[in-house]
């Protein structure tokens, strides 16, 4: 892909100006990841800024005990670690779900730009502005408030917005989605999950196919969801 192409495909990027763009198109790259590869790991220094522009990826965090704790799913337009700006390290890791290409940034020329566009600058502060508000919604459906099934059905159906493909049988959701990655994004123990997955399979809201996620009827989940 053409570097100038790939940065219109980055929603922050492509609110820059041509000037701006041009700077950061000699300090740019794009990578190939195949699923299961990392595109960074918690604590490393000296990152590019990466953006999806096409794929999937899964930011997660790894707990004291060895757990994988889900945080954020990203598709194409986003960046994944506008975080590590000004020295910052890495807090997070990103898996790649989906066979994704990645938008390579050099961070110092990011920054640069930053600070001579002023409308990248209130992109990128958006852009982490919501990811936060996005954290503050993730702490309030992950409470012991929130009945189980009910909390799959709210991800599920937020999935199915953010990475949904229209099939004959309902919405799918655009990667594999495994009943294991399903419960490191809720905190909760797979045993435990797939019961609640089996709850709405046979309730009709959900259809599980080889690890694709099949959303029959998106009202009617959204519906059982607001009916606690």
């Amino acid at each position: 892909m053409i570097i100038g192409n790939a940065l219109t495909t980055i929603g922050v990027i492509a609110r820059s100006s041509g000037a701006t763009r041009a700077l950061l198109e000699k300090n740019s790259r794009v990578k190939k990841f195949k699923k299961g590869e990392h595109i960074f790991n918690d604590k490393d220094d000296d990152v590019a800024l990466f953006g999806i522009i096409d794929g999937t990826v899964a930011v997660y965090k790894m707990t004291t005990s060895g757990e994988k704790r889900g945080i954020f799913i990203f598709g194409a337009g986003n960046l994944l670690n506008e975080d590590c700006m000004y020295g910052f390290h890495v807090s997070a890791d990103a898996e790649v779900l989906r066979d994704s290409d990645i938008l390579c940034v050099n961070m110092n020329a990011f920054e640069a730009a930053c600070a001579k566009d002023p409308e990248l600058s209130k992109a990128v502060m958006e852009s982490v502005s919501m990811k936060v508000r996005r954290l503050y919604h993730l702490m309030k459906n992950t409470s012991n408030n929130l009945r189980g099934d009910r909390r799959i059905a709210a991800k599920l159906w937020k999935l199915s917005r953010d990475h949904g493909v229209k099939k004959t049988a309902g919405v799918e959701i655009n990667f594999d989605l495994t009943i294991t990655t399903l419960a490191e994004f809720l905190g909760s123990q797979r045993e435990t999950v797939s019961r609640q997955v089996k709850t709405l399979t046979d309730a009709g809201l959900l259809i599980v196919r080889n690890s694709r996620f099949i959303i029959p009827s998106r009202e009617k989940l959204l519906d059982f969801f607001e009916s606690m």
